[in-house]
């Protein structure tokens, strides 16, 4: 006689402190007691969701309310990641679907991510509509970006409680309903050394904002550096360009060549203020002509307002810029389709920009300055007040961030864009 089977699904939910996305196994499986404790206390923990006799899990969620982030990826029974989700807490209960990717795979012999495998990828913001990406033939054919029309009940939900998670991938998975959650009796390991051990290189981190780097290294002569490219370039005196005049106490950071600006904003002790551009040497075998090249390049712009070091360094924001959203490694900036850039007084910002513009077309202004052979560009000066622009050449249009270091005491010290890549320090052992 046949058995009569319960209707539904049943999913057994363990946790752990993270997630080996390489072995897609958990790392340090913790106990569902010692989850709740870490939950309510804002330390990372993992929920790793399974259907018994399935190999592959079937989702997986970080959580760590530090980072305002909630992550999940749901699993195919092959074991491919074929959704992610990222959702951003804000306003203390909300949780936004701030980036949705969706990957399709064609058969079962297709690897995870394959760059031709279609995907579509949702960028939501809290007050806007976003964007839809879609790339009907994966990472290395064309795109095309759409308004994405999504409304405020798929965007946005309430932060459940710890228990109170549903499966969420339940009908992209075609779970016969009712679903129901059981504690696992313990969390599947299937790789002991990486579950307990040493953490792993595939180890699953909340996103967190893109950082300033060693900056302070790029003013410092002697230091040793390296870029993918170049391996060995060491940093040499900066070069002093000048002064800029800020009368008003408040530099302006932006592309003065676009409309409208300045986007961002940093309150400065008012008056003149150096001009300092970073210099690293480096060689390389020229392959034209078959020798081998020494040469000096700039690496980035500063505006020196303090012979004080820089203890820390910040990304400028602008007021409407919130680090809860940005992706991982990201950062806002200053965007240009000029590549250019400028520090400028901001209360002079409008007529300092057209000035910018007369030069561009006739080049005839008499306080026009050119820096042969440096990054930056031209400087000219609103009569009235004195106050003054620099434009400075970036490597490349798009976004460029800017950093602001700060004394022990708090007090800004030095502005400074990176100009291209920002070279790696060396360890000098």
């Amino acid at each position: 006689m046949e058995l009569e089977r319960e209707p539904g699904t049943v999913v057994e939910v363990g946790y752990a402190q993270g997630w080996d996305l390489t072995a897609r196994a958990p790392w340090r499986p913790i106990s569902t007691e010692e989850a709740r404790e870490r939950d309510a206390a804002g330390l990372p923990y993992v929920a790793e969701y399974r259907i018994p006799g399935r190999e592959a899990p079937v989702e997986v969620r970080l959580v760590s309310w530090p980072d305002h982030h909630v992550g999940l990826w749901v699993y195919d029974e092959h074991g491919r990641r074929t959704h992610e989700a990222d959702y951003r807490l804000l306003d203390g209960d909300r949780l936004l679907t701030r980036i949705t990717r969706i990957w399709r795979y064609g058969g079962p012999e297709v690897p995870e991510f394959d760059a031709e495998a279609p995907r579509v990828t949702y960028t939501l913001h809290p007050d806007t509509r976003g964007i839809v990406s879609h790339e009907p033939h994966g990472s290395k054919g064309s795109r095309r970006d759409t308004l994405a029309d999504v409304p405020d009940g798929e965007k946005w939900r309430d932060r459940p409680a710890f228990d109170g998670w549903p499966v969420i991938s339940a009908q992209v998975q075609g779970l016969a309903e009712p679903v129901t959650l059981r504690a696992a009796a313990t969390v599947a390991d299937r790789d002991a050394g990486t579950a307990a051990g040493a953490e792993p290189a595939g180890l699953w981190r909340a996103p967190r904002p893109g950082t300033a780097g060693p900056v302070d290294a790029l003013f410092r002569p002697g230091t040793r550096m390296a870029t993918s490219a170049y391996p060995d370039m060491t940093v040499v005196e900066p070069r002093r360009l000048g002064t800029l005049n800020v009368p008003s106490g408040l530099l302006a950071i932006d592309c003065p060549l676009d409309a409208g600006g300045p986007r961002l904003t940093v309150a400065v002790s008012p008056g003149e203020h150096v001009l300092e551009e970073a210099q690293i040497a480096f060689g390389y075998h020229c392959m034209y002509d078959d020798r081998w090249v020494d040469t000096t390049e700039p690496t980035a712009v500063r505006l020196r307002v303090s012979e004080e070091p820089a203890v820390s360094w910040e990304m400028a924001l602008a007021p409407e810029d919130d680090v809860r959203l940005l992706e991982n490694g990201h950062a806002y900036g200053f965007s240009t389709d000029g590549a250019t850039g400028a520090f400028a007084d901001a209360g002079a910002w409008r007529p300092l920009q057209e000035r910018v513009g007369q030069v561009a077309d006739r080049n005839d202004l008499d306080d026009a300055e050119d820096f042969t052979g440096s990054m930056f560009l031209l400087r000219t000066r609103e009569p009235a007040s004195g106050a003054e622009l620099v434009a400075f050449a970036v490597c490349s249009d798009g976004c460029h961030p800017v950093w602001v270091g700060r004394s022990a005491e708090g007090d800004v010290v030095g502005v400074v864009v990176v100009v291209e890549e920002m070279p790696a320090l060396v360890d000098a052992s």
